[in-house]
């Protein structure tokens, strides 16, 4: 495969508008994160504590499927939310809060450590820091129902999580953005400093220069 970005944060944070303009302005192929259809959702939210483990399997497995696909493309890639996220920070989060037993998220890291080594990892992962209340205020304002009544300590939880994997992750180069004051969404300016970040970053790839 060519190049591959990956675009990490929590949600909320501006995932999708980067991966969809950074793609649009490098030429490049866009991953955005699917909607997938997860069959154990239903009964996680009625009993989280029976099914988290099974919930959190298949979304790796989908995450994991994802990331084989785009790796056997000769392109450059951007991706909305990487496989690590899922293990390191939304698994690991039902493992703290005691929603996972440790025996269930032993075999979860077990089969992801496998199955992740297995896999070439991103050339660069991008990931976007933010306030929860800055969070709260993009999750209102894009309006999606289920959304609405997010818990704020899950947020935080999810943000020290996300802080813990960025400063302690070996697997590919990161390149930290605070997003507070930033909208890529029609910030042409943040969105042509980024690109020149990204090749300075990565001097060895050929990327487009602008």
């Amino acid at each position: 495969m060519s190049l591959f970005i990956a675009i990490a944060g929590n949600m909320g944070v501006g995932k999708s508008e980067l991966t969809t303009r950074l793609a649009a302005r490098l030429g490049w192929r866009a991953f955005i994160e699917p909607a997938a259809q997860n069959p154990y959702l239903p009964d996680f939210y009625k009993e989280m504590d029976r099914w988290a483990f099974h919930s959190q399997v298949f979304f790796l497995a989908h995450r994991l499927r994802e990331h084989h696909e785009l790796s056997k493309l000769q392109c450059g890639v951007i991706q909305d939310r990487s496989v690590y996220e899922n293990a390191e920070i939304f698994a690991r989060n039902l493992f703290e809060r005691g929603f996972m037993s440790a025996r269930d998220w032993e075999t979860y890291r077990t089969l992801y450590d496998t199955l992740v080594s297995l896999l070439p990892p991103p050339s660069l992962i991008i990931y976007l820091q933010s306030s929860v209340d800055t969070l709260i205020k993009r999750i209102e304002t894009r309006g999606r129902t289920y959304e609405q009544k997010i818990d704020v300590q899950y947020l935080q939880d999810l943000n020290r999580l996300y802080q813990k994997w960025a400063e302690t992750t070996t697997v590919a180069p990161i390149l930290k953005i605070p997003t507070d004051h930033i909208n890529f969404l029609n910030d042409e300016r943040a969105l042509q400093k980024l690109v020149k970040q990204i090749i300075a970053t990565l001097p060895s790839q050929q990327l487009p220069l602008f």
